[in-house]
């Protein structure tokens, strides 16, 4: 590579990176993930747009593995324990038994439908069997759902690369005709072991890098949050290197230190959520390059049927196996099974059997590209429609703000924000009525973009904006506590059922 490369690679670049900051306000707008953005823009870019030619399959998958530990690094830094605690037991379910279902339904489809032989039909329906963290991630940040609800999804979409990925890899070794390939029962082992293996390292870097990062005291908040996520990329190659799973290990890394009350916790956070969206628009921006839209039109009605297969059936089929032995009720289950997005994990996948030799699977790789992207037109935006239906929507909304936690640390204290949703009963209630425990207050309430600090009697009204300043001995019960006033309105002090539990019980509101 040459200076004058470097140059027009790095002007390329650039501009590259801005126009997808600005399309990400119309995806927001639109209410499609921006991942279809950024892929539009590496079609845009390709030989059918600007002409940049790029053909190499190998590079996008390593690439992509790149992009998804950055990816999962940050669902795991940005994720609190105590919204996913009671979600991880049905998430580690349908990780598994969930995605063996839905490999099996698939696999079975793409077998009758497509013709084509058993072990690259399972290889099919094993690609597609994962949800993708990026997708999900960017749809919950805009959909408020049930906190339960949210849990079970994110800490699905965390969790499932991993033994997707040694699923697809194990298929294509069988597809290539490896003849040193093991028994079933020797490769379900030794996915478990890895599993385990990758689980063992992520917890223990880290819960170690916690402690030591918490005796450094680092002075900086920028080599703090460099330090945090170098740690979480050590928790992938650590694993990888012990021949465990390291997409198992970088996000309970990240899980572990994202919840260790860390200082500088938002300046962290607000790291890892930009090397998130780097990672994004690097890695869909270049699935869309690779992506030849002279082919996608061959495999639009093979990716309309699975698609349909997947959505209507592989899915909910999954969710029900999966869920109701833990008594979910139908209504959640019916929006994870709606939920299920795909999105570049999906498509990094199918890039690994033209690596690896499997011979007749260059198809495979459009007609993955073509479901994800039409099916996250159907389901993405709907979401918020499906939630309401279905009467899973959020009716208080609870965010972190974007406070420098430093200062906050030494007063034990946490910042909400909370909006008054349409439905939500603390319209017309006074701010003294919500009988917050001892240790919270509401500091502010922003109306019609005015802001004022609130007195006892002030009557909060649909739409209002709260500014809650709460100790971090008592967040979580100001989070139910006001959960439960918005469904059961000022009486909710003697509906016991209407908090959501703060214990960590796997229990299930009825609605």
């Amino acid at each position: 590579m040459t200076v004058d490369l470097l140059d027009r690679s790095l002007l390329v670049g650039a501009l590259v990176v801005l126009v997808a900051i600005a399309a990400v306000r119309l995806s927001l707008r639109s209410g499609l993930p921006s991942l279809l953005v950024f892929l539009g823009l590496g079609v845009a870019l390709g030989e059918s747009g600007l002409g940049v030619r790029f053909h190499d399959a190998a590079l996008t998958q390593v690439l992509g593995y790149g992009a998804l530990v950055l990816i999962l690094a940050e669902g795991g830094l940005t994720t609190r324990w105590s919204g996913v605690r009671s979600s991880i037991g049905p998430a580690a379910v349908l990780s598994t038994v969930g995605v063996v279902v839905s490999v099996g339904v698939v696999g079975t489809a793409t077998h009758l439908l497509l013709s084509v032989d058993w072990t690259v039909s399972l290889l099919v329906g094993a690609v597609l069997s994962s949800t993708d963290a990026a997708a999900v991630f960017s749809v919950l940040r805009r959909v408020p759902i049930h906190p339960r609800l949210a849990g079970v999804l994110e800490a699905e979409s965390g969790l499932n690369d991993a033994p997707v990925v040694l699923l697809v890899v194990t298929l294509a070794e069988a597809a290539v005709g490896d003849h040193h390939a093991r028994p079933w029962w020797a490769l379900v082992a030794l996915a478990a072991l890895e599993l385990v293996v990758g689980a063992a390292a992520g917890l223990t870097v880290g819960w170690l890098g916690a402690q030591l990062l918490q005796r450094l005291k680092l002075p900086s908040s920028a080599l703090f949050s460099l330090g945090v996520v170098a740690l979480t990329v050590l928790a992938y190659a650590g694993a990888a290197t012990l021949h465990g799973s390291g997409f198992h290990a970088v996000y309970l890394a990240g899980l572990v230190l994202g919840n260790a009350h860390l200082p500088h916790g938002a300046a962290v956070r607000g790291f890892a959520e930009a090397l998130g969206w780097l990672a994004q628009i690097g890695l869909f921006v270049l699935l869309g390059l690779l992506a030849a839209p002279s082919r996608l039109g061959a495999q639009l009605v093979p990716a309309l049927v699975l698609g349909l297969v997947l959505l209507l059936v592989a899915r909910p089929l999954s969710v029900l196996v999966s869920m109701t032995p833990l008594r979910m009720p139908w209504r959640h289950q019916a929006f994870l099974s709606w939920a299920g997005l795909r999105g570049a994990v999906p498509v990094v996948l199918a890039t690994v059997p033209v690596t690896s030799g499997v011979p007749g699977t260059a198809w495979l790789f459009d007609l993955v590209f073509v479901l994800v992207v039409v099916f996250t037109l159907v389901q993405a935006p709907t979401l918020p429609v499906v939630a309401r239906r279905l009467g899973v929507a959020g009716v208080v909304d609870t965010l972190d703000l974007d406070v420098e936690a430093a200062p906050l640390a030494a007063l034990d204290a946490d910042v909400l924000q909370v909006r008054v949703g349409a439905e939500s009963r603390l319209h017309g209630l006074e701010v003294f009525e919500l009988r917050l425990p001892v240790g919270a207050n509401i500091t502010l309430v922003v109306r019609d973009g005015a802001g004022s600090v609130p007195g006892p009697r002030r009557v909060l009204r649909r739409g209002d904006q709260l500014l809650v300043v709460t100790t971090s001995a008592v967040r979580s019960a100001t989070e139910s506590r006001l959960r439960a006033v918005s469904r059961g309105g000022r009486l909710a002090v003697w509906a016991r059922d209407a908090a959501a539990p703060t214990d960590g019980a796997r229990r299930w509101p009825l609605r």
